[in-house]
């Protein structure tokens, strides 16, 4: 086992090393076009959106609709410390995030011992009270936003973070503390008859998906260097919980696999302007008629997995998350 372990981290880390350099030699050469460069930033920051809501809605089963809320702050955040005091991009990105776990915690305390709709409705009120505080902030531009933000998102910064997001949520559901997560998912009440701290576990992954959340939007930040209220609408949460449904609740490579496609189809439907909208939603009711669990429902694709499927064993053998 140990062996088998090592061999696929190998691969993941040859695979993670020849992505990185490939698209980098490519961006350097320019090969690769600015409405592909955009888009692929795109989905780097929809990749962290979508597992970060998934910590919370598919791992804990608490329905959320607040993340655009919390990537504002982030954004906001860590573009005041660049662009008005001056600070250094990974500080300030750092400090965008943290400030957004913060919130986090003070507004998860309260709204998560709500459950389903109730809490639903909650955490969708904090984010527009933070757009419609952001409106009336003068200091951040009101309604206008921000603009002039240093662009100082670059691939490098974009691999790290999204590859740090996806590997320590991963980590953090393989825990004793994503266990106690998944059990509060899983039946609330039996999880605090077993002696799980169900407030405390909520409210942490929570914080942890907020944390990554504003993560996000402090790279959204400065890469298109313009932010406005209206740009984190409650559209913004809607489409992360897209991502999370159509992956499947409670699978990581699920998420990334769904934001990946979701962000490839939008670009792809470009120039079909309004239509758009309407192939992508038709083409979502499809796939939740007949996928409702979503691609891989609470399964990971792995590479383990693979290889043994391709050992003769004749069946297909996905791991959950919990293995």
């Amino acid at each position: 086992m140990k062996a088998m372990r090592l061999r696929n981290n190998l691969i993941v880390i040859v695979c993670l090393a020849v992505l990185y350099f490939g698209i980098a030699y490519a961006i350097d050469n320019r090969l690769i076009s600015s409405f592909h460069q955009v888009n692929l930033y795109l989905l780097g920051i929809n990749i962290i959106m979508a597992v970060s809501l998934n910590l919370i809605v598919g791992f804990t089963g608490q329905l959320a609709l607040g993340h655009a809320g919390f990537m504002a702050i982030g954004a906001y955040v860590s573009a005041i410390l660049t662009l008005k005091l001056g600070q250094p991009f990974f500080p300030a990105v750092l400090a965008g995030a943290l400030a957004t776990g913060l919130v986090g915690v003070l507004i998860g305390l309260p709204t998560l011992r709500l459950r389903g709709d109730y809490l639903a409705i909650a955490t969708l009120g904090f984010g527009e009270i933070i757009r419609g505080l952001l409106i009336n902030i003068n200091y951040v531009g009101g309604a206008a936003g921000m603009n002039g933000i240093p662009k100082l998102t670059t691939w490098t910064w974009l691999f790290i973070f999204t590859v740090a997001t996806v590997l320590l949520i991963k980590n953090f559901i393989n825990s004793s503390h994503g266990r106690a997560c998944i059990a509060i998912r899983e039946n609330e009440i039996a999880a605090d008859a077993m002696g799980i701290n169900t407030t405390f576990y909520k409210v942490l992954a929570f914080s942890i998906g907020a944390f990554f959340a504003g993560l996000a939007g402090a790279l959204y930040a400065h890469y298109f260097f313009l932010i406005q209220p209206q740009t984190f609408t409650i559209l913004k949460s809607f489409d992360a919980l897209v991502m999370v449904v159509f992956g499947g609740l409670g699978s990581i490579t699920g998420s990334i696999i769904a934001a990946s496609a979701i962000t490839i189809m939008n670009a792809a439907l470009q120039s079909l302007g309004a239509l758009r909208m309407v192939i992508y939603a038709l083409l979502l009711v499809v796939i939740m008629v007949f996928r409702p669990q979503g691609l891989l429902g609470t399964k990971e694709f792995t590479f383990g997995t693979l290889l043994r499927q391709k050992g003769g064993s004749g069946q297909h053998d996905y791991r959950k998350q919990t293995d």
